[in-house]
């Protein structure tokens, strides 16, 4: 195993003068498919990727290399030079205003290192405790298992050497019975011992009901959403309304907005990387330390988050939310997101009110529409059922809903006790790690623009 620290030293001192940031990311993972209660694929990965970040006259230029031979750093280096001194020449002097200064970073609780072992023993468990189930329930399981140790490492020419590792784990199961229905399980941890795949698996099965599958008009219903749905929700507000940059720019949903309430009294979301149960981080991609930051607070909206790059438009400070040293190119997301819950014991208590409306258990095809207003558009999917007289009683046919994030959680009613982790865990490319910890919650109404039958 190689010195994160010890390449993005060496990787440094290559870059030679002026302003330098040199990420070291070494990914090790497992992930295990299963389909039709069958494994399918396994795949492991045993990486290094060094990125360069060099500014020159304002611009940033970026190089990437996957070898840590002096040759490989050297040629990287000269890249990510060669590329902010064009752009410079070019375009004229730029607006970043240089790489942070080091600053004290808080440590977490974020990994674990039996998790760090890989053992892929543990994926086949899970796998087999899904097929278990599915054969109990007599459905079909497909998903996946997955689990990772990441180890960080930033060195800069302000002074800056950094190190973090992380580890996380993901289950997930979609059952499916004979007649076509889906259902939908899924658990998210830093450590893999605390995954329950028969948990996870018997959540799935129960939605992947029998029965004859009804349909809706268009229209507005009111609903109860389980976490993954609140996730995807707090998705869209992530890029459209805490993103420092859209904010800047005069084009984010809380532009305009901050100091009033925006939403539900009852709503309370923060950026929390040290929250029980999130992924924590100690620091983001440019090195500048991670503290919990109040986004939203009684209804009212508080602050967005900022990287150096969006921050000097504002006219303020990073928030230690930048996804790629020198800012990404669609700006700093928030990758903690918590939302407070409430006093609903759970999602059944939630639905009691409820004469007639829909249960969700997810969102997925998420397309934002219009970021100024959180518009978005998403297909409910893996367990959309009818709630009627306070009670679920049959499956719908899954409902396509367009609406504004902000509008659903300004229509909240209540929210269940109990936050989860929620995490994507589909993580293609450099591994990435995030998930927010999220409730149920009953929304009064929620805007549908069509029904389609399930295949």
């Amino acid at each position: 195993m190689i010195e994160a620290a010890e390449v993005a030293e060496r990787a440094l001192v290559a870059a030679g003068q002026g302003e330098v940031v040199v990420t070291v990311t070494q990914e090790r993972s497992l992930t295990m498919r299963f389909a039709r209660s069958s494994p399918t694929q396994s795949t492991s990965v045993d990486d290094v990727t060094v990125e360069v970040a060099a500014l020159r006259d304002g611009h940033v230029g970026r190089s990437t290399t996957n070898g840590t031979e002096p040759e490989a750093l050297e040629r990287c280096a000269r890249a990510a030079v060669l590329s902010a001194e064009v752009a410079a020449s070019q375009a004229g002097a730029g607006d970043f205003p240089g790489f942070a200064p080091p600053a004290p970073v808080r440590q977490h609780d974020g990994h674990d290192p039996e998790t760090a072992a890989l053992d892929p023993g543990l994926g086949g468990q899970a796998m087999g405790e899904a097929f278990a189930v599915a054969g109990e329930t007599r459905t079909e399981a497909s998903g996946m298992w997955t689990a990772a140790e990441m180890r960080i490492a930033i060195a800069s020419s302000t002074g800056m050497l950094l190190t973090d590792a992380v580890t996380d784990a993901f289950v997930k199961v979609v059952a499916f019975e004979p007649g076509g229905r889906s259902g939908y399980g899924a658990q998210s941890a830093v450590s893999a011992h605390s995954l329950d795949t028969g948990q996870v698996a018997r959540r799935a099965a129960r939605k992947a009901v029998t029965g004859e599958v009804g349909s809706l008009p268009s229209g507005e219903y009111p609903v109860v959403m389980e976490p993954p749905a609140v996730h995807e929700l707090l998705g869209v507000l992530a890029w459209t309304a805490f993103n420092g940059l859209a904010h800047a720019e005069d084009r984010g949903a809380l532009a305009g907005k901050l100091g009033t309430r925006v939403v539900s009294p009852a709503v309370n979301i923060s950026d929390s990387p040290r929250y029980a149960s999130t992924l924590p981080r100690a620091f983001d991609a440019e090195g500048v330390p991670k503290t919990p930051l109040p986004l939203i607070q009684d209804g009212v909206a508080h602050r967005v988050v900022h990287d150096i790059r969006s921050a000097a438009m504002a006219r303020g400070a990073s928030t230690g939310h930048a996804l790629a040293a020198g800012g990404a190119p669609d700006g700093p997301l928030p990758t903690n997101l918590v939302m407070i819950g409430g006093g609903a014991e759970d999602e059944e208590e939630l639905c009691a009110p409820i004469e007639r409306g829909i249960y969700v258990t997810r969102l997925w095809y998420t397309n934002v529409v219009r970021p100024r207003e959180s518009l978005f558009t998403a297909v409910t999917r893996d367990g959309t059922f009818l709630i009627e007289d306070g009670v679920v009683t049959r499956p719908l046919a899954d409902m396509r809903a367009t609406d504004s994030a902000l509008g659903i959680l300004g229509r909240l009613e209540a929210l269940g006790a109990r936050s989860v982790l929620v995490s994507d865990g589909e993580l293609y490319g450099r591994r990435f790690a995030t998930g927010s910890v999220c409730p149920p919650v009953r929304v009064g109404g929620v805007r549908f623009t069509g029904s389609a039958a399930h295949p």
